[in-house]
């Protein structure tokens, strides 16, 4: 009898001791003021690509380095260009050359047609009064009609060797645009985040060359339950923790909600998992030096109440 009531004590002891352990080990409840949210770090990412074909020549890219705007970062061979815009020039220079000398031919021609009107016109009244033979007439009649002939083709000449050399320079413009795609800028201040070729390679149209990211314009987007939602305020202040740095916070604001509820994603986990319909929160990391980066699991604390001052330690809640 006594060995059944010691049994009874002892598993009695033993699920209290269990239940007093549990509950010592929850974290703690959120405090009042402030809401939670994970999720991953994000960053806009800029993929610059080739738009012309070439060998690569030169290249820069080293990831995880810093560039800044309009630093080079590969170089391609555009020696096939440079010579067809040498050609393309040439037959410009060329063109010129004949439009010079049909607009100086036809103005040639314009002063003998100028000539020739006056001499038709007044042949013409000769005639009438008999001065002048019908022979004579026709002989004036003719250059005039070969100077009208000669004007009319070299205005044609001119236009049409007009239109050749505008389309000869469009072309030189259009290989000059290749040359100078050839060796690619990156157009904003960025890291390197990934390099997709190598020295030497062929880069033909859309081979990816980089992954560029600007680290100082990270995002983090967490989920919220609906039922909280309406206390987010845009720029609230709020602070993000990631693995890598457990002691530290970084700052950061509410930048954005989203204006559509949705269903709790996936790779999200929601302390209340009871809690299907979220909005998406985008948070503005502040990462002047560098230390977050892309694809970083974080946690994240929006203070709503601004009447309540920031915790020494902020734990994630049940």
């Amino acid at each position: 009898m006594k060995s059944w009531i010691w049994t009874i004590l002892v598993v009695v002891l033993i699920a209290a001791g269990s239940y007093a352990f549990y509950v010592y080990t929850l974290p703690p409840e959120l405090e009042e003021g402030f809401l939670y949210g994970n999720g991953h770090v994000e960053g806009t990412e800029v993929n610059i690509s080739a738009e012309v074909t070439g060998r690569v020549l030169r290249t820069n890219l080293v990831e995880g380095a810093t560039v800044d705007k309009d630093s080079l970062l590969v170089s391609l061979d555009d020696r096939d260009n440079v010579a067809k815009l040498a050609i393309a020039n040439a037959r410009i220079a060329a063109l010129k050359i004949e439009q010079q000398r049909y607009m100086e031919e036809l103005a040639t021609w314009r002063e003998l047609l100028a000539t020739a009107k006056r001499d038709l016109k007044r042949y013409t009244a000769l005639r009438e009064r008999g001065i002048v033979t019908v022979q004579k007439l026709d002989q004036i009649t003719n250059v005039h009609r070969e100077a009208l002939g000669k004007v009319r083709a070299l205005t044609a000449q001119v236009g049409e060797s007009e239109a050749r050399t505008t389309v000869a320079e469009y072309e030189a413009q259009l290989l000059q645009i290749n040359i100078d795609k050839a060796a690619i800028y990156t157009p904003m201040d960025a890291t390197i985040l990934a390099k997709g070729i190598e020295l030497g390679e062929l880069a033909v149209r859309e081979t990816l060359v980089a992954v560029l990211v600007d680290m100082e314009d990270l995002e983090l987007k967490v989920y919220l339950p609906e039922k909280v939602i309406g206390k987010v305020k845009l720029d609230a202040p709020c602070k993000v923790r990631v693995s890598a740095f457990d002691d530290r916070y970084f700052d950061c604001r509410v930048k954005r909600v989203d204006q559509r509820a949705q269903f709790t994603p996936r790779d999200i986990n929601m302390p209340e998992e009871r809690v299907r319909m979220v909005f998406g929160v985008v948070l503005a990391l502040e990462n002047s030096q560098g230390y977050l980066k892309p694809g970083m699991p974080a946690d994240s604390w929006i203070r709503w109440d601004d009447n309540q001052p920031w915790p020494a330690r902020l734990v994630i809640p049940r």
